[in-house]
């Protein structure tokens, strides 16, 4: 595992369960496979999925669609105080939606290192630069149980590379 924290026992809960859900989606489903939650005070706030095929909509992964089901929960644009969860390691686009939001903390499973690196438009750039070139402006633990997962985002990412 990599990072700047410790996961608590509420974000493994949680992020065994995502995974399970992610898991779920493979064997059932031929689409992207990626799930998120949002913790904020305490608890699951929300939860969603990579919708982007069934919305002809590249913008759909799942950290974005689960950042705006969490502002409509809260009735708020600002997530300040919430932490995101992901199957897997948020792309650049959602890292971007993280920060905008205000989000502080995010904790993933699946880690860029091991998975296929077309799931990243600009595979060169790691975490450890996103979270240097934005002053350290979150938090974030890597690999939280990825063994669940990883074997998804390496063997079928291709397919799902344009999602």
């Amino acid at each position: 595992m990599n990072g700047t924290v410790e996961p608590t026992a509420l974000e493994r809960e949680i992020m065994a369960s995502i995974n399970d859900w992610a898991l779920q989606i493979d064997a059932n489903e031929d689409g992207p496979a990626f799930t998120a939650a949002i913790i904020h005070e305490g608890r699951e706030l929300v939860r969603g999925r990579n919708t982007s095929r069934q919305d002809n909509n590249p913008t759909h992964h799942a950290e974005v669609v689960t950042i705006g089901k969490a502002t409509g929960a809260l009735d708020s644009r600002h997530l300040h105080g919430c932490t995101l969860i992901s199957s897997c390691q948020p792309c650049e686009m959602c890292l971007a939606a993280m920060r905008w939001a205000g989000i502080d903390r995010v904790i993933f499973a699946a880690q860029q290192e091991n998975i296929d690196a077309a799931m990243f438009q600009f595979p060169s750039l790691v975490l450890p630069q996103y979270h240097a070139a934005c002053g350290g402006g979150f938090d974030y633990a890597g690999g939280v149980h990825a063994e669940m997962v990883n074997h998804i985002y390496r063997e079928t990412a291709t397919r799902w590379s344009a999602d």
